[in-house]
């Protein structure tokens, strides 16, 4: 009897203290300001935690942390109610990531409402029977927390907004190859976990005024490759492009124009692996950042990322089997080719056409300055044929080894192999093999600090082929393997966004040893006696470079640099190729 009271009192208590969920008002921050308003981060969260309380095909994960020191949260669609990847794989994943920029909110306000509207719509959970959906509410978390209403200058709305650097004031979409923060360790962690096959980032920008309200920016697909970049940009574009149309949603190549206008043409941009896309591509991801407009209303631009949203959901539904193929057959492909681009240039020669809904410019007087200021004319749109350059061509390429190794000490490179799920042996003996050696021969470096770096870029490098003793515990690294392209792209010094370019090796560009000059004279006297070679190529080069004959300082390093007191580590990278 005691039992039974018991039993009627919890019952009680439950009934008169429903759980949160079910009073929980799902209307968003966004709906009830009438589009005007964005959710902060912590209604973001409160609103995720509450859909998947209440509905059982959403559940909601803390996977990895922040450089703000909250985690990094991962909301899972799925009709199974499975949400361990590892049993899903089959299915068509799709990989939305929000907030990179807080103050570019629309697809956190896009992506509250299509989840929501999924779950309560029983028709649409089973449509998705084949996809799941993972969802990063918000990715930079600081930047998230420090809002403010006057930092982004030209955007219209919403009210007030995150900041675009993260909690260190990193810029979170130029991180994704040197992961600097603990935002792209995190990345990482969830992008290899969930494995998607369609990766969307949510963006926001201007950079010229016109009247489309949204713009694409697919992943060039010169650089995606093979079969994978056919698809994307001789399917995949044309089909969303019609799509939006249907729904009355006109949308453009993102307009890639900086101290000009639309009209005079402009190129696609090129999304190198520093960029989510572009570090995306490297595991054979269909990539896509959507990028409304700032200068339109907030409500215009979250209604269209939701739109867009929904139709590359539709999308993968439809096309869901070929795009699973394509992913699978993608390493194969790469690795016939024996070739690998490593840097691009746009191909000039080549370029499509189509009508382009601008506005009308001109050059003004400016009110503020004494000079001239650019100025569209909202009552004079037109549309007008424009070229659009989005044919890429390599630049330069290499021939993909057999595996590379890389010497043991260098443990900033090997965390990142590590996270991005490299596969690698450690030598367990001293071995000799028969590998390419890299010296640096060239490299130019920015002048001003970008992104806590200093980067390199126009690297050339010089190689020799020959016996090197590698040590118990150095790291080989096979290129068959489904990160091929993120080992080439990382490890290959003269690619864009190499960890050499990023300064990862910068300590073998400083000499650690020297000599004084006045001790060296003797010594280099009596070497040049005893290797004549080194004397004839002193002398050639005197004969033929009229300022190195002028300069015995000069003179004297170069035989240095030729005798075996030059240390052989300078200049020399911890990186061998294997053929």
């Amino acid at each position: 009897m005691k039992k039974l009271s018991f039993l009627t009192l919890i019952l009680l208590i439950s009934c008169t203290n429903p759980s949160p969920s079910l009073n929980f008002d799902f209307t968003t921050t966004f709906e009830k300001s009438n589009g005007t308003e964005t959710a902060t981060y912590f209604e973001t969260i409160a609103y995720y935690q509450n859909l998947a309380n209440l509905y059982p095909e959403i559940s909601i994960q803390k996977i990895g942390t922040t450089d703000s020191g909250y985690p990094l949260h991962l909301v899972i669609f799925s009709t199974s109610k499975e949400f361990d990847f590892d049993k899903i794989q089959q299915k068509n994943i799709i990989l939305i990531n929000n907030g990179i920029h807080p103050g570019e909110s629309d697809g956190i306000d896009a992506s509250m409402l299509l989840l929501r509207d999924i779950a309560q719509n029983a028709d649409k959970i089973k449509q998705l029977k084949n996809v799941v959906l993972a969802i990063i509410p918000i990715y930079n978390v600081g930047g998230s927390l420090n809002r403010n209403s006057t930092s982004r200058t030209n955007q219209n709305g919403p009210k007030e907004y995150g900041f675009r650097g993260n909690a260190r004031n990193f810029d979170l979409n130029r991180d994704f190859i040197k992961a600097d923060t603990k935002n792209a360790t995190s990345f990482a962690e969830i992008f290899h976990q969930v494995n998607p096959d369609v990766f969307i980032d949510t963006h926001v920008s201007n950079g010229a005024d016109y009247q489309y309200g949204i713009t694409h920016l697919f992943t060039q697909h010169n650089k995606l490759g093979n079969d994978l970049g056919i698809f994307i940009e001789q399917k995949m574009r044309p089909e969303i492009e019609a799509s939006l149309l249907e729904k009355k949603i006109i949308i453009t190549p993102y307009v890639n124009v900086w101290g000009s206008t639309p009209e005079e043409g402009f190129s696609q941009f090129f999304d190198s692996p520093r960029y989510s896309t572009g570090y995306t591509t490297l595991f054979n991801t269909l990539g896509m950042m959507i990028e409304t407009h700032m200068l339109k209303p907030y409500k215009q631009r979250v209604k269209q990322t939701y739109g867009l949203m929904e139709t590359i959901i539709n999308f993968t539904v439809k096309n869901g089997t070929q795009i699973k193929e394509l992913r699978k057959n993608a390493i194969t492909k790469i690795l016939e080719k024996e070739m690998y681009p490593i840097s691009y240039q746009i191909n000039k020669d080549s370029f499509e056409t189509f009508q382009f809904k601008g506005y009308e410019s001109s050059y003004i007087d400016s009110k503020v300055t004494n000079g001239k200021r650019l100025f569209y004319d909202r009552t004079k749109p037109y549309t007008k044929p424009v070229k659009y350059y989005n044919q890429f061509v390599a630049s330069t390429k290499i021939k993909i080894p057999k595996a590379y190794i890389l010497k043991r000490g260098w443990w900033r490179v090997l965390e990142r192999l590590n996270n991005n799920k490299i596969k690698y042996t450690l030598f367990k003996k001293d071995t000799l093999i028969s590998v390419n050696e890299q010296h640096i021969k060239d490299y130019k470096t920015r002048k001003s600090a970008y992104e806590g770096h200093y980067p390199h870029y126009n690297t050339t490098t010089t190689i020799t082929k020959k016996q090197v003793q590698f040590n118990k515990g150095d790291i080989y690294i096979p290129t068959n393997q489904n990160g091929v392209r993120y080992i080439i792209e990382t490890l290959e010094p003269s690619a864009t966004d190499s960890f050499f370019n990023w300064n990862f090796f910068d300590t073998i560009l400083q000499q650690k040893e020297g000599y004084s000059p006045y001790v060296f004279e003797d010594i280099a006297a009596q070497f040049l006696i005893e290797n004549p070679s080194v004397q004839n190529a002193l002398d050639l080069k005197m004969l033929n470079d009229e300022n190195f004959a002028k300069n015995p300082q000069a003179q004297l390093n170069f035989i240095y640099k030729n005798s075996p007191h030059y240390e052989t580590v300078h200049l020399k990278l911890p990186i061998y190729k294997v053929f």
